[in-house]
């Protein structure tokens, strides 16, 4: 084994060891790990609070989604008409070119 895992089989769980070297710590020390300790804490609910949001979107959210989908549909539709219009424009342009040219050669 090496020299890692010997201690790893060795030591007392976290609980347990906290509590027993506590006092070789200075004030300052033990209110700086009880800090840290809470940050901890704080953290892993806000992950908690996030992955719930997350999963579950809000009706606010899937309101904003539709009124955008709806808007998004209407852009899409005009910008179509508008290549739709510049296609048939150059088409006609196209056209009126061929007859102007067969009219000038006769």
């Amino acid at each position: 084994m090496s020299a890692i895992q010997d201690n790893q089989d060795t030591s007392v769980s976290p609980a347990i060891s906290s509590d027993v070297f506590l006092h070789l710590l200075s004030p300052l020390e033990q209110d700086l790990l009880n800090e840290y300790k809470l940050l901890s804490q704080n953290l892993n609910t806000l992950s908690g609070q996030l992955a719930k949001m997350a999963s579950v979107p809000t009706p606010e959210i899937l309101d904003n989604l539709r009124v955008l989908e709806r808007k998004m549909a209407i852009v899409f539709t005009l910008l179509k008409a508008s290549v739709y219009s510049i296609f048939l424009q150059q088409q006609l342009h196209d056209e009126e070119g061929g007859i102007v040219l067969a009219a000038g050669s006769e």
